[in-house]
């Protein structure tokens, strides 16, 4: 009987540059198709997961750089807690970019992101990221069109000498319809714990829908690059949100098969110490 085959769920997610991207409604291409199933797959995909992380925090030679964007409410915040908690936090660096500050705006765009790049053996997360500088930037004018065009390439350069510099970059956009959107904010209105999470500037945004569309476009096909491609998650459902990104970080880390150093000592002798050696003297 000939072997099923596993599809890749970074192969049916990732943006293809040139094939004509549209972000309109989007199906799940593959995966589960019920929460149970999802809650399941993403148990066994946390325990592959943390050994591989462990491995690679050992090895301190790599590094893994996973850069969330989304509209609000698309779940970035959520991903970090279902996902990045399934592995150690001490190999965990989170970053959450908010509006630049003054320092900031004084260096070029990039000075504040090179600063959390993640050091060898950590898995690095940015909760927002260098994107919003052609995002927002953007859409809110709040630079000249030949600024933030001229960001792309940028950007493109910046994450090939990461990838040069041994930190592999995955990039996931978290796909919401506007629909769900509006649902989740009245969520937030409608629950006092979740009060503090809404911001009246998000309907600010969500009145500029189609022009923030357009922006993310661009910006996955101007940057989905071999190097640091781009995957679109489908964010509607919580629960294939959260499996789908954890399954796109398990492939990304088998692929780079991180592996612990070899011992510096003589593994034998060691345990024929602490077998025989008297604690006492």
């Amino acid at each position: 009987m000939a072997k099923k085959t596993v599809p890749s769920v970074r192969d049916a997610l990732r943006v293809r540059p040139g094939s004509g991207l549209h972000l309109g409604p989007r199906d799940t291409p593959v995966g589960p198709a019920t929460k149970a199933e999802a809650a399941d797959l993403l148990a066994a995909t946390g325990e592959r997961l943390a050994v591989l992380q462990e491995a690679l925090y050992a090895e301190s030679r790599r590094s893994v750089l996973l850069v969330l964007q989304g509209m609000d409410t698309s779940g970035k915040g959520g991903t970090v807690s279902h996902v990045c908690g399934l592995v150690n936090p001490q190999g965990l660096r989170v970053t959450s970019f908010k509006a630049p500050t003054r320092q900031e705006l004084r260096h070029d765009f990039l000075w504040r992101v090179r600063k959390q790049v993640p050091p060898p053996g950590y898995i690095g997360v940015f909760d927002r990221s260098h994107y919003e500088d052609v995002l927002i930037a953007r859409v809110q004018e709040l630079v000249p069109r030949e600024v933030w065009d001229a960001r792309y390439f940028a950007i493109n350069e910046f994450e090939a000498e990461l990838a040069e510099a041994g930190t592999t970059v995955v990039k996931v956009f978290l796909h919401i319809s506007p629909e769900e959107q509006r649902e989740r904010l009245i969520a937030r209105l409608e629950t006092p714990a979740k009060q503090w999470k809404y911001d009246p500037a998000d309907l600010v945004a969500r009145s500029r829908w189609t022009e923030y569309e357009e922006a993310y476009r661009a910006a996955l096909e101007r940057c989905g690059t071999a190097a640091a491609p781009w995957y679109i998650v489908p964010a509607d459902r919580k629960w294939y949100r959260n499996w789908a990104v954890a399954s796109v970080l398990l492939e990304t880390l088998e692929e780079l098969a991180p592996t612990p150093p070899e011992p510096t000592y003589d593994v034998a002798a060691e345990l024929a110490r602490i077998t025989y050696a008297d604690p006492w003297g």
